[in-house]
């Protein structure tokens, strides 16, 4: 695998401000996995802390102006205390701007989480609020 096509393999984090420049930057650009600003604004906790992870490279052929993205996993921490699960597509860019969590006692509970499935989804959360 040539290192265009590599996956970066690296748990960014950002905070509240941050996650919602990134949501507005893919709900500007039209990307595909993006979650709506103001629903963020009123449910992401004030000062929390998000993870991304890349999962994959996502590309729409219907819209060759877009570059290649990545699909990134998104630890969305919320004002209720609960972690859930969205997608973001970032441009490389934007993700490689982000802050890399280097420290094992930040790091290794929230890989157990991606790779546990113990998170709800964002509509699984959204579900719980409606019902």
């Amino acid at each position: 695998m040539d290192a265009e096509r590599a996956l970066p393999g690296e748990l960014m984090a950002v905070d509240t401000p941050g996650l919602l420049r990134l949501e507005e930057r893919a709900a500007g650009l039209g990307l595909s996995q993006r979650l709506d600003p103001a629903w963020l604004r009123s449910h992401a906790a004030p000062a929390g802390r998000h993870y991304l992870r890349a999962v994959w490279w996502h590309g729409v052929t219907h819209r060759p102006e877009l570059p290649r993205q990545l699909r990134c996993e998104l630890v969305l921490e919320l004002r209720t205390g609960e972690q859930v699960l969205s997608l973001l597509d970032l441009l490389p860019e934007d993700f490689g701007q982000l802050a890399e969590v280097t420290s094992r006692d930040e790091g290794l509970p929230v890989t157990r989480l991606l790779g546990g499935g113990g998170l709800r989804s964002v509509s699984e959360f959204a579900d719980g609020l409606q019902g």
